[in-house]
C-alpha cells in the first residue's frame, strides 16, 4: 500500500506540475527574435508585391511618400508563430489638411490571400489636426499545413500594404511617413498539424530542380533567401510531443498504480498449500 501511495503521489504531483505552468510557458511565449533584435529595417517601401520592401520580425521598416501611394513590405513567418503587425503613420502638416483621413493596413500571405485580423485596427480615421495614427493587424497561428480549399494562414511571405483609403481630394500628394514593425509570438503546438508544405510559400519559389541548380552554382535559392534568421522550420516537430510523453509517462504510472492496489496480498497464511 506504501508504494501504491508513492505512485499516486507521484503522479499527481507530475500532473500539477505540467498542467498548468507549461502551457503558459510554451504556447504562448514570446519569440526570441522580437526580444533579441532591435535592428532598424529598410528606409524604403515597395509599390507592388513584386518590389516589396524585405524586413525581419523584430526589425522597424521606414519609408517616406505621397499621400495615395500604396506601400509594400514582406516578412517571413513560419510554423507555430503568430505576428502582429503595428504601423504608424506620420501625417503631413495639420494646416496643410483640409480635412480627415482613413488609413488601413493589409496583410497577404505568399499567394495573396488577404488575411484577417483577429484583433488591433487595421483601419483608422485621422481627425484633421492629428499628428499621427497608429494601426495593427494580430493574425492567426501559422499551421504547418492546411487543406486546399481552407484561407488558413501557412508558412512563407507575408506582404504588408499601407495606403489611405478616404481623405479629401485636395490633400492627395501630400508627404507623410510610415513605420512599420512585426512582432511574433510562438504559439508551440497549440496550432500543429500531422503534414508539412514542400516548401514556404515564398516569391519565387520554384520546383526542385532549379533548386539544386542554384545549390550547385553557390547562390541562394529564393526559399532560402526569404527566411527567417535561423532557417525555417522542418514542420514535423512540437512541443506536442513532450506532452504526448509526459501523457504516457502518467498513464504507466496509473496502471502500476491500480496494479498495485487491486492484486491483494497473495494467499492468505491460513489456507493450506494444498487448497
Amino acid at each position: 500500500m506504501r508504494t501504491a501511495r508513492t505512485l499516486v503521489t507521484a503522479a499527481l504531483a507530475a500532473a500539477a506540475l505540467l498542467g498548468p505552468a507549461a502551457p503558459a510557458v510554451l504556447a504562448d511565449s514570446p519569440s526570441a527574435t522580437a526580444d533579441a533584435r532591435s535592428a532598424d529595417g529598410p528606409t524604403e517601401a515597395g509599390t507592388t508585391f513584386r518590389t516589396a520592401a524585405k524586413f525581419l520580425p523584430g526589425q522597424r521598416a521606414t519609408a517616406s511618400a505621397a499621400t495615395g501611394d500604396y506601400l509594400y513590405w514582406v516578412f517571413p513567418a513560419d510554423t507555430g508563430q503568430r505576428p502582429t503587425v503595428n504601423a504608424t503613420v506620420t501625417l503631413p502638416d495639420a494646416a496643410l489638411r483640409h480635412g480627415p483621413s482613413t488609413w488601413r493596413i493589409d496583410v497577404y500571405d505568399g499567394l495573396r490571400r488577404r488575411q484577417p485580423c483577429m484583433y488591433g485596427t487595421q483601419s483608422r480615421t485621422a481627425a484633421k489636426g492629428a499628428a499621427a495614427v497608429e494601426l495593427a493587424c494580430v493574425l492567426r497561428p501559422v499551421r504547418a499545413s492546411a487543406d486546399t480549399w481552407s484561407n488558413d494562414p501557412l508558412p512563407g511571405s507575408y506582404f504588408v500594404r499601407l495606403t489611405v483609403v478616404n481623405l479629401p481630394d485636395e490633400d492627395l500628394g501630400q508627404p507623410f511617413g510610415a513605420r512599420v514593425g512585426v512582432e511574433i509570438r510562438d504559439k508551440g503546438g497549440a496550432y500543429a498539424t500531422d503534414g508539412a508544405l514542400a516548401a514556404p510559400l515564398v516569391p519565387g519559389a520554384t520546383t526542385a530542380d532549379r533548386a539544386e541548380a542554384d545549390a550547385d552554382a553557390d547562390r541562394p535559392s529564393a526559399v532560402e533567401a526569404a527566411a527567417p534568421e535561423g532557417g525555417w522550420a522542418s514542420g514535423w516537430w512540437s512541443d506536442r510531443w513532450l506532452w504526448t510523453l509526459a501523457g504516457g509517462v502518467l498513464a504507466a504510472l496509473a496502471g502500476i498504480g491500480g496494479y498495485v492496489l487491486t492484486r491483494g496480498s497473495g494467499r492468505p497464511s491460513r489456507v493450506p498449500p494444498t487448497a
